[in-house]
Parts: C-alpha cells; structure tokens; sequence
C-alpha cells in the first residue's frame, strides 16, 4: 500500500468516526444512548437510511435538509466529519501505526466532542472528561509525555482552575468557571504533560479574551457575557500538541542571559 493511499483510506475511516462523534454531540447532552436507536432525523423521527448517512456527501446531496420532512439539518455535521478525515488523515502521516497515533486519536476525537458541546450546550460532561483523564494516564506508560509528566499535569491542570475558579467565587460571589473546565484541564494535563498543560492554559486564555474583547465592541455581548471556555481549551490544546514544544523552546530562550 501507497503512502498516498494509507492516507487517504485513514481519512476515510476518520470520516466514519466523525459521523459518530457527531450522534455523541447531539444525543451526550440528553443523555441518550450513542449506539440505540439508529440514526434518525431530529424533527420527523424517521429513521435515516444508509444513504443519507454517507459522511459529507450525503449533507451536501440532500442540500443539508431532511428528505421527508425538509427540515434544516446543521451544517455543524459535515464540518465534524471533514475535521475528524482531516485528522486521521494528518496523525496517521505524522506517526504511522503505533501507540501515539492511538493516543493522539482519541484526545483528538475527545477535544472534538467538548469542543460542539461546549459550544452548543456550555457543557462539559463529566462522561468525556472523567474517562479521558484515565485514557490519557494510561497512555502516558507507553510513551510521552511520561506518567510523571502527565500525573503532574492531571494535578496542575485541575488544581490551577479549581484554585482560579474558587477565587473569582469568593471575591465576586458568583460562579466564573464551572467544574467541568477544570475536569477538561485534568484531562488535557493527561495526555501533554503539566508543560503543555501550562501552554494550553497560556493561549485558551488569549483566544478567549480575544473573542470576548470582540465581543463587547460588537455590542454583542456584557463583561458578565458567558463565555464557553471548554471551547477555548480544546483550540489551545490543539496548538500546545502541535507548536506548544517550539513555543516553549522560544520562552526559554528569552529568559536566558
């Protein structure tokens, strides 16, 4: 088998999984079950039939409506599931076979998850993110960042959100994070390590001060606007994994005389 073809079949399987992500974002959140039933359409309850569940294809065929009952289906369906081929797609490339790739998958396919929910919802449940820390650990035995590593960053990836979170609490009186910040911040210190945790949390807080900043001088939002800062996690994991290490390459080569 090719290069070009490994790759191509592992977006495949990616397009695949991300047709599941996508009934664990919409039936998580109602806490339904993410194998029974079938998938059905949102608005008729008609059961879909294997055609219109061709992962991006079948979206843009049926020009992103319902075949029966002609109701609007998200275009937030397509997107996961052309993310989710990208992905595979990119980490099969980068790692080949192996236990990173595993790793790198289901954190991947994790963010993925909390990131649509979070944003949809401003949730984060516990059913993702509990498991997650766990996995992430696990893996840390085989291969990076090292179980040491990723124990401190469960510890520092909660317990500096826990400790920012009960600080707003007791000088505002009002809740600025929630728990499930905190148990994605443990999960995330799972699988990079309390570095890249540190990282994660450096530039979520950046993109989300950012669009809040945005937000306010688009009128379209307060100072107490709520703010889905799982979302925000996911964006800053993502770039911690993939250029965190040359960031932190680069600060240390500030500090230095």
């Amino acid at each position: 088998m090719t290069p070009i073809v490994s790759v191509l079949l592992a977006a495949l399987v990616g397009a695949v999984i991300g047709s599941f992500l996508n009934v664990c974002i919409y039936r998580i959140p109602l806490k339904r079950s993410v194998v029974f039933p079938a998938s059905a359409c949102g608005n008729c309850g008609r059961q879909l039939s294997w055609f219109e569940n061709v992962p991006v294809l079948s979206w843009a065929v049926l020009g992103g409506r319902c075949r029966t009952c002609k109701s609007s289906i998200s275009i937030r369906y397509p997107i996961v599931e052309a993310l989710t081929a990208v992905m595979f797609a990119a980490l099969w490339w980068y790692y080949g076979p192996g236990v990173p790739l595993a790793s790198r998958l289901i954190f991947g396919c994790l963010l993925l998850v909390l990131f649509a929910i979070d944003l949809e919802h401003h949730l984060l449940p516990n059913v993702l993110t509990l498991p997650g820390i766990v996995i992430g650990f696990a893996f840390s035995f085989f291969g990076e960042p090292g179980w040491m590593s990723s124990l401190i960053g469960i510890l520092v990836g909660g317990g500096v959100l826990y400790a920012i979170a009960e600080g707003y609490y007791r000088i505002r009186h009002e809740e600025g994070l929630g728990m499930g910040d905190v148990k994605m911040l443990a999960m995330i210190g799972a699988f990079l390590g309390w570095k890249l945790t540190l990282v994660t949390l450096m530039m979520s807080s950046i993109a989300g001060s950012i669009v809040g900043v945005g937000l306010i001088a688009a009128q379209r939002g307060g100072m107490k606007y709520a703010l889905p800062f799982g979302t925000f996690l996911a964006m800053g994991a993502v770039l911690a994994d993939t250029i965190g290490p040359g960031v932190l390459t680069w600060y240390i080569g500030l500090l230095q005389p």
